[in-house]
């Protein structure tokens, strides 16, 4: 009888009806989300980023070992975003990163006071913030698990598409920027396992550019390829419906959404 209701019905009711269920069980987070301090304290410094970067280019920097076969000096008078424990490439290169992002639980909470420590704009996911105090340059994002999409605005509701890196392309269309450059992004792990499964680190890190990245004790996640690929299609098309564009320029890289672009050439 179900699948016969099923059947009888269009699939755009049932996407309606997945989407408003989906929306039904955030309801709980929706008082904090919007009406918290450090929430609408956020939602206002997001506000006054929108579209300040139109017609200027940026890099996401992705943390794959791919980022050891080019040289990043290049990037120290380009707009920057990076992720997570980028921070550890800082004292090499010289400079850091201009901003920020970071979604992941675990990472926020193990390395709340690196996070803390870094002197650029940051941005973290609102659901983290039991683990770390904000700072003056600190804004939340409220970022779901559920419900596809892709936000023009991120001062609302921002899918995590199951990796910061969307995250960031959406931050990066919000400040208006014309063209987005992945690099290190290599869409590649050699740990395997069930998708966002935790475990932890048992000795050196073999899918990011340092050892010590996720080195031995660290709980991290493992990916969830498939959804990224999703995420990073809804983000293409967002771009390219506003007559922008994301190119690929990670050396080696299995991501085949974008176009590919040779990092050298783009200085």
């Amino acid at each position: 009888m179900k699948a016969a209701i099923k059947r009888s019905l269009p699939g755009p009711f049932w996407a309606l009806l997945g989407r408003t269920y989906d929306a039904i069980l955030r309801l709980p987070e929706l008082p904090q989300a919007n009406l918290h301090p450090w929430r609408r304290t956020s939602k206002r410094n997001l506000s006054l980023l929108r579209n300040t970067q139109r017609g200027k280019r940026c890099f996401i920097i992705g943390n794959g070992p791919s980022l050891r076969d080019i040289d990043l000096g290049r990037l120290k008078n380009e707009v920057t975003f990076g992720m997570n424990r980028i921070y550890l490439l800082f004292p090499e290169l010289g400079f850091s990163t201009t901003y920020f992002v970071s979604i992941n639980d675990l990472v926020i909470q193990q390395c709340a006071g690196d996070i803390r420590a870094l002197t650029i704009p940051k941005f973290l996911a609102w659901r983290s913030h039991p683990y770390i105090q904000p700072t003056p340059d600190m804004s939340f994002l409220y970022t779901t698990y559920t419900g596809p999409k892709f936000s023009r605005n991120v001062g609302g509701r921002v899918w995590e598409g199951a990796t910061v890196t969307y995250v960031a392309l959406q931050l990066a269309f919000h400040m208006g920027f014309e063209e987005v450059i992945l690099i290190g992004v290599d869409h590649n792990f050699v740990s395997s396992g069930a998708p966002n499964q935790t475990i932890t680190s048992a000795g050196d890190d073999p899918n990011h550019f340092a050892p010590n990245y996720f080195g031995k004790g660290f709980k991290w996640q493992l990916p969830d390829l498939h959804t990224s690929e999703i995420a990073y299609r809804m983000a293409r098309s967002a771009y390219e419906q506003a007559g922008r564009r994301v190119l690929d320029a990670t050396r080696g890289g299995k991501l085949t959404v974008f176009p590919k672009v040779d990092y050298d050439s783009l200085f």
